[in-house]
């Protein structure tokens, strides 16, 4: 057996904070032949990463558990008391459907309350934006929401906010890690609860919240004249049923049909009708497209269980119920917003859109062709939000997202919001609708009008300490010997977020960029293709995103056209000898 996992094992064993069942089974991991599951619980500390927690449930130092929460709210805590040293600090707590979410939810509040902290508890499951408007709504410092979003049933994880309602960014991510790593063992946590610290919150903040939702509505007509049309929801199991129906009801659509078998949590927080309840995936969309085909809806949207991203579904040429992509969905939602406020006159150069380095540069072009803003920013909604909060009072944000199903319209909130983005894509169908089209036709008629655009990812794992290396060798040697063409396309640009630089190839020029440093390379040819190099920060994975583009001459040349550019997309990873 390693000597430092069982050190670490039998102190967590013999303190005086560890309670009795947790004792019971580290001393049943330390009694096994085998100690593999023991190694696995210990030989690591759960890094507390820069959007806080996130692993496997259990007992140990490597999980998530009471004592790592804990310890988790004891360094934010101290963090909150040095940087607000003379005010009652504040804090919001939401937890999400998933297996002992509720009972990490009350530690972190323990541990709060405990530090002098008043807080602000969520009386049930609720959505992640929700917790993001609290914070705001309520003048709180800080706030945190217990989830894992859409990561297996075994996991969990713990995701902190600072007072603009955004996931915390520099320099508050790192220096609420360095407290976190300065706590010298888990009897430094405060467990012990004030109750008089605790206020429970809920209909309020949901009526208010859902009252600036309704207020984002662009076609009150449409959804008047098409109120009946006919919606599949999902929640999967998850906290979007507790706000998504209600604000397509506030809005006034009539037929909307949530997916009885998701419906509710399950109880357990197993999310039993699904492999992962995940958007992305078609397999957790499976019974809502099933039954939006029995009824022939006009739409299907999905929430994974914290409610922050969504998945849509439409009818295409065929007639078929088809999953679009979150550079669809986006690009259709910016094209939407950006033409009703055009219509409504408010566009005035003092607006912005954004998105993500990975996300199609088609949501670049709309913006471009209404003359509004849009602007980058590193993947991670944080750096949105922390857009968002720089242009206060120059610009205003009208919406934007990321290649994820994460999208965001109006300020209120900091964080993707599914509950805002399901309201304004029912609108959106129902305005197309009224127009005579169908939601597929909508981004047809997007294509045309801007240009084709194909997406895809490729990604990579590769395990163990060689697979790091191995990762580290891949981007090492794409700074060191960058592809001169690609596909036989001249490369123009190269960008290098950790470098901070732009490279002009032609002439060698370098200039810098204004982005935090990131480990991500992308590279851009002459006719618009793109691609971006970027590993994951919290997994032994590697991803490459890959955009291809064309001129859609006519909306009966799409098939073929799209079809094509899968193709060069398949091109494109082989000459890169990605494949």
């Amino acid at each position: 057996m390693d000597q430092a996992v069982k050190t670490k094992a039998e102190q967590w064993l013999n303190s005086s904070a560890i309670d009795t069942d947790s004792q019971s089974e580290i001393q049943r991991l330390l009694n096994q032949d085998n100690d593999t599951d023991l190694i696995e619980a210990f030989y690591k500390d759960l890094e507390f990463g820069t959007g806080g927690l996130r692993g496997i449930m259990g007992v140990g130092s490597n999980r998530i558990n009471k004592y790592t929460v804990g310890m988790a709210t004891q360094g934010l805590s101290n963090y909150l008391l040095k940087t607000y040293p003379n005010e009652q600090i504040k804090a919001a707590i939401a937890h999400d459907s998933r297996n002992n979410s509720r009972y990490f939810a009350e530690v972190t509040a323990d541990v709060f309350s405990a530090n002098g902290i008043q807080v602000y508890f969520f009386d049930g499951l609720r959505p992640t934006p929700e917790l993001s408007y609290a914070i705001r709504k309520l003048g709180c410092h800080s706030g945190v929401v217990l989830t894992a979003s859409h990561n297996p049933k075994e996991y969990n994880g713990y995701k902190a906010y600072w007072n603009d309602g955004a996931q915390l960014v520099p320099p508050h991510d790192k220096n609420v890690i360095e407290e976190v790593d300065a706590i010298e063992g888990l009897e430094a946590v405060k467990f012990d609860r004030d109750d008089s610290k605790v206020e429970m919150i809920g209909t309020d903040i949901d009526n208010q919240y859902l009252a600036d939702v309704k207020g984002l509505s662009l076609s009150p007509e449409a959804i008047k004249n098409q109120h009946d049309l006919k919606i599949v929801f999902t929640p999967i199991h998850g906290t979007g049923v507790t706000l998504v129906p209600p604000i397509l009801e506030k809005l006034g659509f009539t037929n909307v049909h949530v997916v009885a078998e998701q419906a509710e949590p399950d109880g357990n927080g197993d999310f039993p009708t699904v492999v992962y309840p995940n958007p992305e995936e078609s397999e957790a969309l499976s019974i809502a497209l099933q039954q939006a085909t029995e009824m022939d809806a006009d739409l299907v949207m999905g929430t994974d269980p914290d409610a922050d991203r969504v998945g849509i579904a439409a009818k295409n040429l065929n007639g078929e119920f088809e999953i679009l992509n979150g550079n669809q969905a986006g690009s259709m939602l910016v094209h939407y917003l950006l033409k009703k406020w055009k219509e409504a006159g408010k566009l005035d150069g003092k607006q912005f859109v954004a998105k993500t380095i990975v996300t199609t540069e088609l949501i670049r072009k709309i913006a471009g062709h209404y003359g509004v803003d849009c602007y980058d920013t590193l993947t991670g909604f944080k750096y949105i939000a922390a857009l968002i909060k720089d242009k206060e009072g120059q610009q205003t944000f009208i919406g934007g997202g990321e290649e994820s199903y994460g999208y965001l319209i109006g300020d209120f909130v900091r964080d993707k919001d599914a509950v805002a983005s399901c309201a304004m894509i029912a609108e959106m169908t129902a305005y197309v609708k009224d127009q005579g089209m169908t939601l597929y036709d909508f981004l047809l008629e997007t294509y045309e009008q801007f240009g084709l655009y194909r997406e895809s990812l490729v990604s990579f794992t590769k395990k163990g300490k060689s697979g790091v290396e191995e990762i580290r060798q891949m981007m090492r040697e794409l700074r060191e010997n960058p592809p001169k063409t690609i596909v036989g396309e001249q490369v123009t640009t190269v960008i290098d977020y950790l470098e901070g630089t732009e490279t002009d190839i032609a002439s060698s020029n370098q200039k810098p960029i204004e982005f935090p440093e990131s480990n991500v390379l992308q590279f851009f040819t002459e006719k618009g293709t793109k691609v971006s190099a970027r590993p994951s920060g919290t997994e032994p994975k590697i991803k490459f995103y890959f955009s291809v583009n064309d001129q859609l001459s006519t909306q009966s040349d799409f098939s073929q056209e799209w079809s094509t550019l899968g193709d060069k997309i398949d091109s494109v990873i082989k000459d890169m000898k990605l494949k």
